[in-house]
């Protein structure tokens, strides 16, 4: 489940850019009982086992797993939620939040139900955290409706350099709909859409070999560097969630971390830069990529009621972390966000808001990878911020 944090791009509250129910067709509540596609990642032992995260719940015959959305029917792989879609809308890419892949651009994001992490934190619990056969608001939607809307809307002005249409899977846990996540981003790329997941990285190494190729870029949250946390406080693993970071890296997709910072929870200045040093060790196997980390203020949600992030302390703990990785951001607290150039200083990106300034930015074909990258118009030394 994605925390309470920009990276979570919650849902907008009563101005969705865009209505469910526009190019909406699809089965309604029979999926819930035994219509829907046949699951994948189970198990048949005595009893079903769902293998798609760190869980692996054992799943009783009418039962459900831990996230509230795959289950056992009559003995059978049950996914009702299949292509049920909570929140439909046109984000600013920087609300994922990424900031180093087509900056600037818009995105259509779409969000689910369900979640395998129980963060008491959570700001999204209302369509994450599901308790018994309750459904909240939403509509099924088949993948070709959302690749359809995807290609309709586009990523930014006609013409422009973000024109290429991209999809963001996001606000509650994408990962526990892989079915429906695949039948989407296979199409999405058939069609010449980009995908963007924005997850908390805890599903088993089966899941993610079979998600990973078809993902373009991602937000992971990377929620705590304490085992014990992940544990008795979030219902998750670190270390899987760690292995999903690097295979994504290591694979060539994008990637960006978020970390909320929960006061007395996981804010220690010791735990933060083991976080910090995870990502530089990573950044430093491939030489020209760099793995922006965006470090939000929590507030009060759900069951977590201790006092919000102080932004002067996330301000000086991002200053700190900036003597070990070069880009990393302050986010949910008013103020500028830049991106500067680690060679020059020059300001590259301004960010006031979702309002975006790229001029610092020039178009300029990478060396590495296949990717276009952006170059400093200053200095003109090559960044590792992708266009397209």
């Amino acid at each position: 489940m994605k925390t309470p944090d920009a990276s979570a791009s919650d849902p907008p509250a009563g101005t969705p850019a865009l209505e469910l129910s526009r190019k909406a067709g699809g089965q309604e509540d029979g999926r819930l009982n035994g219509s829907s596609p046949e699951g994948r990642f189970f198990s048949k032992l005595d009893v079903l086992r769902c293998d798609l995260c760190p869980r692996r719940c054992l799943i009783p015959p009418q039962g459900r797993g831990a996230c509230g959305v795959r289950g056992n029917l009559d003995g059978k792989s049950h996914i009702p939620w299949y292509g049920f879609v909570t929140a439909l809308a046109r984000d600013p890419i920087e609300k994922k939040p990424l900031y180093h892949f087509r900056p600037g651009s818009s995105i259509l994001s779409i969000g689910f139900a369900g979640c395998n992490l129980r963060c008491p934190f959570c700001q999204n619990w209302r369509i994450s955290q599901l308790r018994g056969r309750e459904k909240p608001p939403g509509r099924y939607l088949e993948a070709e409706d959302v690749v359809a809307l995807a290609l309709d809307d586009g990523g930014g002005p006609p013409g422009g350099p973000f024109d290429p249409p991209q999809i963001a899977y996001t606000y509650s846990e994408p990962l526990v709909h892989p079915e429906y996540l695949l039948d989407c981003m296979q199409l999405a790329h058939r069609k010449g859409a980009a995908n963007v997941l924005v997850t908390n990285g805890c599903v088993t190494q089966e899941a993610a070999d079979e998600i990973i190729p078809f993902v373009d870029a991602v937000n992971i949250d990377l929620k705590s560097f304490s085992r014990q946390t992940y544990q008795k406080t979030l219902g998750g693993d670190l270390d899987t969630v760690l292995d999903f970071i690097a295979v994504c890296y290591e694979n060539g997709v994008h990637v960006e971390v978020t970390t909320l910072l929960v006061p007395g929870l996981n804010d220690s200045e010791a735990e933060l830069k083991s976080a910090a040093h995870f990502i530089a060790d990573l950044e430093a196997s491939r030489r020209g990529r760099v793995i922006p980390w965006h470090l939000s203020a929590y507030h009060p949600d759900w069951h977590w009621d201790v006092l919000p992030t102080d932004p002067a302390a996330l301000l000086r703990a991002a200053e700190q972390a900036r003597e070990i990785l070069p880009y990393v951001y302050a986010g949910n607290i008013a103020g500028e966000a830049e991106t500067r150039c680690p060679h020059c200083g020059k300001t590259l990106v301004s960010r006031r808001g979702y309002r975006i300034d790229t001029g610092g930015l020039t178009l300029k074909d990478a060396e590495y990878d296949e990717e276009k990258y952006y170059c400093c118009a200053s200095c003109g030394k090559d960044l590792s911020v992708i266009v397209y």
